[in-house]
């Protein structure tokens, strides 16, 4: 019994340091949450800070599953589904700020997007971010719905969510 415990330990300290073997290089995570917010770390709407280079996580195999967290979206959710790990980075918000219930509310209260203002639309679904061009038909402050329309689709329009000057969302199901 004794021998099998000892094993078991064994067993579970080499697959450990096999684990520790090929950490996670944390600077991609870094530049997957500058490109997924459209800004450098320290610059507004970017990451307050780079990943802490104490964290040791296990080298993913796939692509990085990115994605806002919280009401405010005062956090990138950074998770690796094939290892099983998850992470967050907290991200300078600029104007923004939670309001009393939790809804979002600009500090300014005025439009940071103004009608006919071109906009970098980001759109997002399971697995993938994608970015395309497009203009403002309305005006909106952070955390606003407003129309939108992408270039060269003339007669389309659609609603999207005001996320910092010249950056609205989409997310899809």
């Amino acid at each position: 019994m004794r021998t099998q415990v000892l094993a078991a330990i064994a067993a579970s300290i080499s697959a450990s340091s096999a684990f520790a073997a090929s950490p996670m290089d944390l600077s991609i995570i870094d530049r997957a949450v500058a490109d997924f917010t459209g800004a450098e770390i320290g610059q507004s709407g970017g990451a307050r800070l780079p990943v802490d280079r104490r964290l040791r996580l296990s080298n993913c195999q796939s692509p990085l599953d990115l994605k806002w967290y919280g009401r405010d979206q005062g956090s990138v959710q950074v998770s690796c589904p094939t290892a099983g790990w998850r992470i967050y980075v907290a991200v300078d918000g600029g104007a923004s700020r939670v309001g009393p219930v939790g809804r979002i509310e600009n500090a300014a209260s005025e439009p940071i997007i103004k009608r006919g203002e071109s906009v970098s639309i980001l759109v997002r679904g399971k697995g993938f971010t994608l970015t395309r061009q497009g203009s403002a038909v309305e005006d909106g402050a952070i955390g606003q719905w407003i129309k939108i329309k992408a270039v060269g689709d003339k007669s389309k329009t659609l609603r999207a969510i005001v996320l910092r000057p010249g950056r609205v969302g989409i997310e899809l199901p």
